[in-house]
C-alpha cells in the first residue's frame, strides 16, 4: 500500500505544482480508501501533504518573477481566520456528512476549473492587479473556511477566484496560489492540531515525500505544457472521484470512522 501511495503522491504532486492547488481534494481520498486513515486524521495530514508540496512549488516558481506577493499576503491574512473557524466545525461534524458535504465543492471546483481553462486567453498576462480589498478579503475567508473545515488547501478554490474574480492571468495565479497555499494550510494544521487532532507521521510522510517531489516536477512541467491541457485534465480528475465518493458515502456505507 505504501508503494501505490507513493505512485499516487506523485500524480497528486504533479497537480499540485502544475494547477496550483487539487492536492489535499485528492490526497484526502487517498489517505481514507488507500492507507485506511480514518477521516479526522486524514483531513490533519492532508493538510501536512499540501503545506509541504505547495512550500516546493513556490521555491520552484519564485525565481520566474510570476508570484503576486502582495496580494497573497493579504489574500492570505482572512483565509487563516477561516481556517481556525473551519478546524472548529470540522471537529463537530460525523465522517459521512463531510463527504457528502465535500462531494458539491469538488463539482463545482471541477466545473469552475473547467469554465476557466475554456475563458480565451489563459496565458495572457497583464501582470499583477489591484482587486478591491473587500473583494479580496471576502474571497480569503471564504477560502480559509474550506480549508480548515475539508482540511484541504483550498487551491482548486482559489485559482478560480484569482482568475475569474480579480483577473490573475493563469500561469501568475497558478504561482500565487501555491503561496496562500502554503500559508493558509500550516494555519488550518496548526487549528486541526490544537483541537487535538492527531495524525501517523510514518503514513503522512509516505505520502508527503513523494508529493514534494511531484509537485517540483509539476512546477517545471506547468512552464511547458499548455494550461488549459492541464486545467481539464484537473477539471476530469476531481469530477471522476467526487462522483465515487458520493457512491461510496450513499452506497457502500461511507468511510471509515
Amino acid at each position: 500500500m505504501l508503494l501505490v501511495a507513493g505512485v499516487l503522491g506523485l500524480l497528486i504532486g504533479l497537480v499540485v505544482g502544475a494547477i496550483g492547488g487539487g492536492g489535499a481534494i485528492l490526497a484526502l481520498p487517498v489517505l481514507v480508501y488507500v492507507l485506511d486513515e480514518p477521516i479526522g486524521p486524514a483531513s490533519t495530514a492532508s493538510l501536512v501533504v499540501v503545506a509541504v508540496a505547495a512550500g516546493v512549488g513556490v521555491g520552484a516558481v519564485a525565481a520566474r518573477g510570476q508570484i503576486c506577493w502582495r496580494l497573497a499576503l493579504t489574500f492570505s491574512a482572512p483565509a487563516a481566520l477561516g481556517a481556525l473557524l473551519g478546524a472548529i466545525a470540522n471537529t463537530a461534524v460525523s465522517a459521512r456528512l463531510l463527504v457528502l458535504a465535500f462531494v458539491p465543492v469538488m463539482l463545482v471546483a471541477a466545473g469552475a476549473t473547467w469554465a476557466r481553462v475554456g475563458a480565451g486567453e489563459p496565458d495572457a498576462d497583464r501582470g499583477c492587479p489591484d482587486p478591491p480589498a473587500e473583494r479580496v478579503l471576502s474571497a480569503g475567508l471564504a477560502v480559509g473556511l474550506l480549508t480548515g473545515f475539508f482540511g484541504v488547501g483550498g487551491g482548486f478554490v482559489i485559482v478560480p477566484v484569482l482568475t475569474l474574480m480579480m483577473g490573475v492571468a493563469f500561469r501568475r495565479a497558478v504561482a500565487t496560489s501555491l503561496v496562500i497555499i502554503t500559508l493558509t494550510g500550516i494555519v488550518a494544521l496548526a487549528s486541526h492540531l490544537a483541537a487535538g487532532t492527531t495524525v501517523s507521521a510514518d503514513v503522512t510522510a509516505a505520502l508527503a515525500v513523494p508529493t514534494a517531489i511531484g509537485a517540483l516536477a509539476g512546477a517545471i512541467v506547468s512552464g511547458h505544457v499548455p494550461q488549459a491541457v492541464l486545467g481539464r485534465l484537473f477539471a476530469i480528475v476531481v469530477g471522476s472521484v467526487a462522483c465515487l465518493l458520493l457512491v461510496d458515502a450513499l452506497l457502500l456505507g461511507g468511510p471509515p470512522s
